[in-house]
């Protein structure tokens, strides 16, 4: 695989629809921590940080949705509740809690925009981060096939020189063993015994 020359990896992955990396395993396991650059790690640093933003904000609005309807709730029973029971405290209650209201209304508005916006944000963090990451994973995988074609040329020229020293060593073989049954039925067993025993091949 070689990669074409002026690939932008911004045009490809731009709103694709790219799973978030920093909850994928398998991206971790091609980035280990010990591995990552420190700009890939920024970026998932920050990634990481929008995606707890966008969940303490979910949390806050559940919280705050349940306070305003239980300060609503009170502000409706104290309404309902007779002029005779608590009423100083009723009074204290209708001028409060109204002005609670407001303020966690104006609260969750803008909270409500900063959650409309994280998602883009997220979007956007996530696309940085599938680029980066594939501008590196590509770089490898040049580079491996570029070390493979050489271990891969490497090894067809071994097996050629095994095959042919294999075969060098099988002719050398038959040759000794042409010439000690010659020798042996020249010179007979006896004289043959002798001559092996002044000269022994390293290969006994």
């Amino acid at each position: 695989m070689r990669l074409r020359e002026g690939l932008n990896f911004h045009k490809v992955f731009k709103g694709k629809k790219i799973p978030i990396l920093t909850l994928d395993e398998r991206w971790h396991e091609l980035f280990p921590q010990y591995e990552k650059p420190n700009h890939i790690k920024e970026i998932e640093y920050e990634l990481n940080e929008l995606l707890k933003r966008q969940g303490k904000l979910v949390n806050d609005m559940k919280e705050l949705k349940g306070l305003k309807s239980q300060l609503m709730k009170e502000i409706l029973n104290n309404m309902e509740a007779s002029e005779e029971v608590s009423k100083n405290i009723s009074y204290k209650v209708l001028d409060k809690n109204p002005k609670y209201i407001k303020e966690i209304s104006e609260k969750m508005a803008d909270m409500e925009e900063e959650l409309a916006n994280i998602p883009y944000l997220i979007k956007e963090t996530n696309e940085k981060l599938i680029i980066e990451s594939a501008k590196i994973w590509y770089y490898l995988l040049e580079k491996n096939n570029r070390e493979i074609n050489e271990i891969g040329q490497w090894v067809d020229k071994v097996r050629n020189e095994l095959k042919e020293k294999i075969l060098q060593k099988q002719d050398m073989e038959t040759e000794n063993n042409e010439i000690y049954s010659y020798m042996h039925d020249l010179l007979g067993p006896d004289l043959t015994q002798v001559l092996d025993e002044a000269f022994k091949p390293d290969n006994e």
